[in-house]
């Protein structure tokens, strides 16, 4: 995530003491990083200016510190670069890349700027270069997968410097400047040991530390396993652990390879509890690598609590990393990720994983309805709901709801990803989706939350479409469709209209084929073909009229009337606004009818009759007032003022733009609406009873 430290490879820091968290060792790599930010690169050399910014890369195995020296490098030059630091990590824990839109629509949320949703890859990272054009910027790219997600976001800056933390080379970026790391020197090693096992017994033993580091080659991570194994067993000599360490097998019986990661993370597994030991195996499957006590009571079938327990003692010794977090939350170290996963696909069976992984999905949509459910304080069936929950899955405050929703938004969005990936869990899936598109329209909003909203509704249309399922295609096309309108991609928004209209026909369903049409139909207004708008609109008008639903003909009639005044027929939009009007008169609705009558007026001014358009707009002033609408009425008294100012009475019109003046003076903020509130980006239909 963007402008987050994370470090999925350092893990020589995370489990040592408080006084002990300081960066140790690689002087030599640092100094030569450091050295070639200012050595001349390929191009000063040839005469040519550098076209785009430097990079830096740091290679290594998970695990060796590639991280956590990319950290301290950045802390010791970020002095240099005025224009601040960006991080963003390229990879999952269980070496999935991210995609590059995703990692570019998060360093332009780091600098505040916009990225429309469902934008193409392409445009997200050129507007990326663009923002950083004529800057002196500082990019940390983390676990990079290849030189393709790296060469996507590099900046054409010459002032700026990418750091970029990868396992191997980047071929294809020219003037890389790798820094390859091994193992900690003994020194370093031995420092870091004593963190954990304490001076004496280091000091007392000092070829017994020395042998052991030799025996973890320097890895970082597998001296951290060491060291928690040792912490937990005080009065355990460091020989003890050699001796171990020297008679493991140089392969594990379930084929994992003989590393000193791999020998020493096997000495420590085996000693645990079997409960910890198989809810560690199980949090494999934790989406993006993240965990919190909710997650792992479901995937080991235990109480909220005792998996809390748990996690702080896989923690403490290592295996995990907790996360700096107002919640509890840890993280799965991606050098661990794959021995994990070795161990559950050998030790479980596979359906007892299929269940883990519904056990957390439905885990997830409960909290999800409850994080919802907290906002609907004024619904009987929403406090029902809430009352009728465990107390492990409520939320104490709509604050705390929205605060769990936000920290735990990655893997939320990753568990959508995977359940979707897995194929085999769509009921799941649909629920999962549909309540979280919920959750973040009642915490984040629409609008806020549109990137969000966009990749779910494709999600949904991918399972949709996986499993022969028209009605919930039509919702999700209808969606993305309606995103990507907004964000000014009508000819994408078209095709996806008519393809929603499609499907809607398939199912059978009214409301989905209507909805569409009408989509169509602004579609083609907004592209300017007023005659396709107004033909549209007229079919769906004709499917409304033939299922005897009288308050949406009102609305139609006045969108056909709209396409007609854009085309310069004023009769014909006349004529469709009175068949409106007279609609919302049989209905009742008073402030409809007063908007009927404004627009009325208006194409009337249009028309060029304004004794008419005066005579039209009072009348629609009375209405207005009957409907205590203040801002129509303002807004019709300031156009009597105009009509009155071209019919030559300038007396009359300052009298009503002095009554408009006092009536938006008197009003209040409180009465404006959002815009977001009447947004609609959450069709998504499920056959759950629980939605």
């Amino acid at each position: 995530m963007a402008d987050q430290a994370v470090d999925p490879d350092g893990a020589e820091l995370s489990a040592l003491p408080a006084t002990e968290h300081r960066f140790l060792g690689r002087a030599r790599e640092l100094k030569e990083l450091r050295a070639d930010i200012a050595r001349a690169g390929l191009d000063t050399l040839s005469g040519r200016k550098a076209p785009r910014a430097r990079v830096l890369l740091i290679a290594g195995r998970p695990g060796s510190g590639r991280t956590r020296l990319a950290e301290e490098l950045v802390r010791q030059v970020a002095d240099r670069y005025p224009d601040g630091v960006l991080r963003a990590r390229l990879g999952e824990p269980d070496g999935t890349p991210v995609p590059v839109e995703q990692a570019a629509r998060d360093l332009l949320a780091a600098l505040e700027l916009p990225a429309p949703a469902g934008a193409a890859e392409d445009d997200l990272a050129a507007a990326l270069r663009d923002a950083l054009a004529g800057r002196r910027t500082l990019l940390l790219l983390d676990d990079a997968a290849g030189a393709e997600q790296v060469d996507a976001l590099l900046p054409d800056a010459p002032d700026c410097l990418v750091v970029a933390v990868s396992q191997g080379p980047l071929t294809g970026i020219s003037d890389v400047r790798p820094c390859t790391l091994g193992g900690l020197d003994t020194k370093s090693a031995v420092e870091l040991l004593t963190g954990f096992a304490g001076s004496v017994r280091v000091t007392v033993d000092p070829r017994s530390a020395e042998s052991l580091v030799e025996a973890c080659q320097g890895h970082p991570a597998a001296l951290v396993l060491a060291g928690g194994w040792l912490a937990a067993r005080p009065k355990a000599a460091l020989s003890d652990l050699t001796k171990r360490m020297h008679a493991a097998p140089e392969e594990g019986a379930d084929g994992t390879d003989g590393t000193p990661l791999s020998r020493v993370f096997r000495l420590v597994y085996d000693q645990l509890p079997g409960p910890a030991a198989r809810m560690l195996r199980l949090l494999s499957l934790a989406p993006a690598g993240l965990a919190d006590p909710h997650t792992a009571s479901a995937l080991a079938g235990c109480s909220v609590d005792a998996a809390r327990a748990v996690l702080d003692d896989l923690a403490a010794v290592g295996l995990l990393r907790a996360v700096a977090s107002p919640l509890p939350q840890y993280e799965v170290p991606g050098c661990l990720h794959p021995l994990l996963r070795a161990l559950a696909d050998s030790q479980e069976r596979p359906a007892e994983l299929q269940l883990a992984r519904a056990r957390m999905l439905e885990r997830t949509v409960r909290l999800l309805q409850s994080c919802r459910a907290i906002t609907e304080t004024d619904s009987p069936q929403a406090r029902e709901k809430l009352s009728g929950m465990p107390r492990a899955l409520r939320f104490p405050t709509p604050r705390a709801a929205a605060d769990w929703l936000r920290i735990r938004r990655p893997a939320l969005l990753a568990s959508a990803r995977l359940a979707v990936a897995d194929g085999e869990l769509d009921t799941l899936a649909r629920r999962l989706m549909s309540q979280l598109v919920r959750a973040l329209a009642a915490h984040v909003g629409t609008q806020a939350a549109a990137a969000d909203l966009y990749g779910l509704h494709g999600l949904v249309l991918d399972v949709a479409e996986r499993r022969g399922l028209p009605r919930e295609r039509a919702a999700a096309l209808l969606n993305l469709g309606d995103l990507d309108a907004q964000t000014g991609r009508t000819r994408e928004a078209l095709a996806r209209y008519r393809a929603a209209l499609n499907a809607g026909r398939e199912a059978n369903d009214p409301y989905a084929t209507g909805r569409a049409m009408e989509s169509v139909g602004g579609a083609h207004q907004e592209l300017g073909d007023y005659d396709r708008a107004a033909d549209w609109f007229g079919r769906a008008l004709a499917e409304r009229l033939a299922r005897g639903e009288g308050p949406d003909t009102g609305r139609l009639y006045g969108r056909i009337a709209t396409a007609h005044t854009y085309a310069g027929r004023y009769g014909e939009a006349l004529r469709n606004w009175r068949a409106a009007l007279a609609g919302y008169r049989r209905s009742g609705d008073v402030a409809a009818s007063a908007r009927a009558l404004s627009e009325i007026a208006r194409v009337q001014e249009y028309a060029g009759r304004p004794e008419e358009s005066l005579r039209t707009c009072q009348e629609a002033v009375e209405w207005a007032r009957r409907a205590e609408d203040a801002r129509l009425q303002a807004a019709l008294q300031l156009r009597l003022a105009d009509t009155l100012d071209r019919l030559g009475d300038p007396a009359a019109a300052h009298l009503h733009r002095a009554a408009a003046e006092r009536m938006l003076g008197e009003e209040t903020p409180e009465g404006d609406a959002s815009p977001e509130q009447d947004a609609n980006a959450c069709e998504i239909r499920s056959a759950s009873s629980e939605d």
